[in-house]
């Protein structure tokens, strides 16, 4: 008890008042108020939509779907399939497959009627997130295909009025950030102003505060970095096709765009996969190279960026590709996607990984999360049996790992970090590079009873070679 008390000490005098005050409001709101969404929809809605940026196919056929490397039949779809995890559930009812390369404008309807016949069971269907995400994905369904449903619309609409009363305020974030864009969709769509006003506010104020100098997203996931600049290229062709106000949005869009492109270019390796670190995985966003295509699509222009804001460092050569994690593990107040990966590197030799990040599979509360966010599954050094950063309850962070010095030149990178510092433990990290060659030499000052560096090899590399402290891989330099 006393253990979890201190986890959350250190957990909540990180948060800002506003997600605290939140959590409380929606807690006791909801427990003393319960308000049905069955508003009929307003007359006006339609919007004009087109994209050249389609989903891969997760809907396979009939009711048949495959997210996360997992597939599912159903005879009936239970759009509360719980059993391969609230992630798997979270994205069959975002309803990205009505926007995939490969579905009919009636399999699409179809689909849709079946969820609405279903709506007074749904569960994570109705969170903020999802509801978001759906809202999205069912306007440009609709818009696309020149859809005018009553029924449709009117359970769209209710949906926006929900997520208008439950913003994630409390967790603030790519939520929040997420949020703000359904909310650019409906107004539009709904033609309702309040929807307009809101989101345009959730929009400027959290870009302003989620996009770091160099471009990075500033949960630091590769992964959300891709989902949120694709989310911004679709609000630019939004806006685009569907002339509003001159309000300046537009053109903040186009220039946050642009940053983002340049980071994601310079942090994508040449075979065009983006490194998987913190909360990351395959498949669940658009590659970098479809959304450099819609960049370039939608006229934009950019340049590579120089690493900086988001601690992450990438040195390259022929050879070589090596990707360090040298900065912070997240914003402070909202590092739910971060992992104990303190100077973790990702390498990649003539275009395939060869030292790889494990990436992320689950987001249940249980031992394969709290695994994968520990720092034995990443390339880095745990001290005395414990991580880093402590992470927890799946995603929480208690006392976080600091960087306190950083040096680095062309061919060489210095950085320490304190998160050991209650064994009075500082570990140092250097990479010096050349050619045909990558030294990493750790460091442990202090009181170390155990210090355990990990390394963890791609499945397809079969070629290595270890001679006392040096690697090998003969097929590969």
């Amino acid at each position: 008890m006393i253990q979890k008390l201190r986890l959350l000490f250190n957990t909540i005098k990180h948060m800002r008042f506003k997600q605290m005050f939140y959590q409380v409001y929606y807690k006791v709101r909801n427990r003393l108020y319960h308000k049905n969404y069955t508003e009929p929809v307003p007359q006006t809605t339609s919007l004009v939509w087109e994209t050249p940026l389609l989903y891969q196919n997760s809907w396979q056929d009939h009711n048949s779907f495959k997210f996360l490397n997992l597939e599912k039949s159903f005879e009936s779809i239970n759009w509360n399939f719980a059993e391969y995890g609230k992630l798997w559930t979270y994205n069959l009812t975002y309803f990205e497959f009505l926007n995939q390369k490969q579905i009919s404008k009636e399999d699409g309807l179809r689909l849709i009627k079946d969820f609405i016949e279903k709506k007074y069971s749904l569960k994570d269907a109705l969170e903020p997130y999802p509801l978001s995400l759906r809202g999205i994905n069912w306007v440009k369904f609709l818009s696309g295909n020149n859809i005018q449903d009553t029924e449709i619309n009117t359970c769209l609409f209710n949906d926006y009025q929900r997520l208008s009363d439950n913003l994630e305020y409390h967790l603030l974030g790519n939520h929040l950030l997420e949020n703000g864009f359904a909310m650019l969709f409906g107004a539009v769509y709904f033609k309702n102003e309040h929807y307009y006003q809101k989101g345009v506010q959730i929009i400027k104020d959290e870009l302003k505060e989620q996009i770091l100098n160099d471009g990075a997203h500033f949960e630091l996931s590769p992964m959300y970095h891709q989902i949120i600049l694709h989310r911004i290229l679709d609000s630019i062709q939004l806006l685009r096709l569907n002339a509003r106000k001159q309000d300046g949005l537009l053109d903040y869009l186009i220039t946050k765009a642009e940053t983002m492109l340049g980071w994601l270019q310079t942090i994508t390796y040449k075979n065009g996969d983006i490194p998987m670190v913190n909360d990351a995985a395959h498949g669940i966003a658009p590659s970098s190279n479809e959304l450099f295509a819609y960049g370039k699509y939608l006229g934009l222009k950019w340049t590579k960026a120089n690493l900086k804001d988001s601690g992450y460092r990438k040195w390259g050569s022929e050879y070589f590709e090596c990707l360090m994690d040298l900065g912070k593990i997240g914003p402070d107040y909202i590092p739910g996607h971060a992992h104990a990966d303190t100077f973790n590197f990702e390498l990649y030799v003539k275009g395939q990984p060869f030292i790889v990040d494990v990436g992320t599979s689950t987001y249940e509360k249980d031992g394969k999360r709290q695994m994968e966010r520990s720092t034995e599954s990443h390339n880095t050094v745990k001290v005395n049996g414990l991580n880093s950063s402590e992470v927890w309850s799946g995603f929480r962070v208690a006392n976080r790992a600091k960087i306190i010095e950083l040096k680095q030149n062309d061919n060489e990178f210095v950085a320490s970090h304190d998160g050991y510092k209650k064994f009075g433990v500082v570990h140092q990290r250097s990479f010096r590079f050349k050619e045909q060659e990558i030294l990493v030499t750790d460091a442990l000052k202090g009181k170390v009873l155990q210090g355990v560096a990990y390394f963890h090899i791609h499945p397809d590399v079969t070629s290595v070679v270890l001679k006392e402290h040096t690697l090998e891989c003969p097929n590969s330099t």
